[in-house]
């Protein structure tokens, strides 16, 4: 509803218009009516007006001077002038001051009642292009990152370059230039018990202070790719310890730390997207070197990188194993995965190997809607205990038996009535995710009600249909990304996408990396 608010030093006329307008009707309401210029402006003054309809001539302060300092608070206030003068010597300084009507006493109802219909359409229309403009300024920034992932991940064309260039500035960027992925460390703050919306409102917060920070310190383009990750176009106009300063100034002023990792200078923009991938696979590299500085993909050991990324295959390898509960599986896969480790070299480094194989496992638990913790009916403290393991064998002891417990866990669930039922809604579900699949056509298909159907998904798996529907196609997706040649549009269309940039969002937001960057991962 706007707001109105009535000035006129004559009652009657006041109490007319309060009465013999269908205010409601409009879409408006009437916040006061006053009969002095002083009263009103106590009013404009406390509240935002959308509609001043006052008399031109009151006592003490007239209705043109009332308008000239309502306008001085709410410069968009639309004015009605009503009086029984035909001067036109009124009418001329109405019309001076951007008057939206003027309407003579004797009133005619039906006179104000028009321009105030007027008035609403009007205030409706500007209503709506700020609702554009708003909506416009919200899709800059993803088109913007869509049009930059599209440059990194080397599937962009002649068209895609032009309009960063033209819009966004990418052709500021001085040659050869590097690219570089940040990302937050410090696993107790991510695992948290503080509220996800004070978190997420935290990194938004972060995101903007980095693209201040980057633009003065001449940085090309920054852009977030993941929830915990942005990337970093640096040029050659970008200070040399400007990586280096930002992780300072990140652990001096917010509760977690940040790592970078830094790719290889790219001589021109057919090659930035190989300084992209070294940047990811120097990330990587935070299990061995640590958090909280910038690893050189020039500088990581190529062996002991393919051994991170030997360390991920084997952990899906865990996973698949736990969601089957295979016991003996499960410990010789474990087994498999301490080989990996080692040549590892310090105490601190096992400990660091340990902490990021649960890492891995609480995001594969949340992929489940399951939570690590409380599985393990521990908090993130309570991890200390592997600091104190004096072995390496003591620690994989230790985590064998957990990740049992968790298995079995998820196991007992699966095995209750409620699940089974799940089960079958959810491989009816998978049979059609290439289609298009609504909660009331599966409710129908099993005889339920939508509401029924939704609150058992929900009790069931902590997701509501259409969030769980996305979780089922992203599985399909990632499966379809490791162990097939489709090509990324075959594997969009084969779960049910046809609008790429959408596929490729939804991916980025659950694994953290484009579709792109998954398959060439596995």
């Amino acid at each position: 509803m706007y707001k109105v608010l009535l000035a006129d030093d004559e009652r009657l006329d006041l109490e007319g218009m309060r009465r013999f307008v269908p205010w409601d009707e409009m879409g408006l309401e009437v916040v006061d009516a006053v009969n002095s210029g002083f009263a009103a402006m106590e009013v404009i003054k406390r509240e935002k007006i959308d509609i001043l309809v006052t008399d031109v001539q009151m006592p003490n302060m007239t209705g043109l001077e009332l308008a000239g300092k309502a306008r001085e608070c709410w410069s968009d206030l639309k004015v009605i002038f009503v009086s029984g003068y035909q001067d036109f010597h009124y009418v001329k300084q109405a019309i001076s001051m951007n008057a939206a009507s003027y309407v003579l006493k004797p009133m005619d109802d039906r006179e104000l009642i028009d321009s105030l219909r007027k008035i609403t359409d009007e205030l409706n229309q500007e209503r709506k292009q700020r609702e554009t403009e708003a909506a416009y300024r919200q899709m800059v920034p993803m088109v913007k990152n869509e049009l930059l992932l599209q440059l990194l991940e080397g599937s962009f064309d002649p068209e895609t370059l032009k309009v960063l260039s033209e819009q966004y500035g990418f052709g500021d960027i001085g040659w050869p230039a590097n690219v570089a992925v940040l990302e937050t460390d410090d696993l107790s703050w991510k695992f948290s018990s503080g509220q996800d919306i004070d978190k997420s409102a935290l990194l938004n917060e972060y995101s903007l202070d980095l693209v201040r920070i980057s633009e003065e310190r001449d940085v090309a383009c920054v852009w977030r790719i993941a929830k915990y990750r942005w990337a970093l176009i640096l040029g050659s106009a970008a200070p040399s310890t400007f990586l280096k300063d930002l992780i300072t100034y990140t652990k001096e002023r917010y509760p977690f730390s940040i790592t970078i990792g830094f790719g290889e200078p790219a001589k021109d923009v057919a090659n930035i997207q190989f300084s992209y991938a070294q940047a990811l696979q120097a990330l990587e590299y935070k299990m061995f070197q640590g958090k909280g500085k910038v690893i050189d993909f020039a500088e990581v050991r190529l062996a002991e990188t393919d051994q991170t990324e030997n360390l991920n295959i084997q952990l899906d390898i865990l996973f698949e194993a736990m969601s089957g509960y295979e016991l003996v599986r499960i410990h010789d896969e474990v087994d498999a995965l301490f080989r990996l480790g080692v040549n590892l070299k310090s105490k601190w480094s096992v400990h660091n190997f340990a902490m990021y194989i649960l890492l891995k496992l609480e995001n594969y638990l949340q992929t489940q809607n399951e939570d690590l913790f409380k599985l393990l009916g521990m908090d993130f403290k309570s991890l200390d205990i592997i600091r104190q393991f004096e072995t390496i064998d003591d620690i994989r002891s230790w985590l064998v038996h957990r990740i049992y417990e968790i298995s079995e866990t998820l196991y007992r669930k699966k095995q209750n009535k409620n699940w089974k039922l799940i089960h079958e809604v959810v491989a009816h579900i998978q049979s059609r995710l290439r289609e298009s699949i609504t909660l009331r056509e599966v409710a129908e298909h099993f005889e339920f009600s939508p509401n029924y159907l939704s609150h058992l998904l929900k009790k069931e798996t902590g997701k509501g249909f259409n969030e769980y529907v996305i979780s089922l196609r992203m599985e399909k997706a990632s499966q379809l990304l490791r162990d097939t040649k489709l090509k990324i549009y075959e594997v969009a269309d084969q779960v049910g996408y046809r609008y790429m940039p959408y596929f490729s969002k939804q991916f980025r937001d659950t694994y953290g990396m484009t579709p792109v960057e998954y398959k060439r991962r596995h």
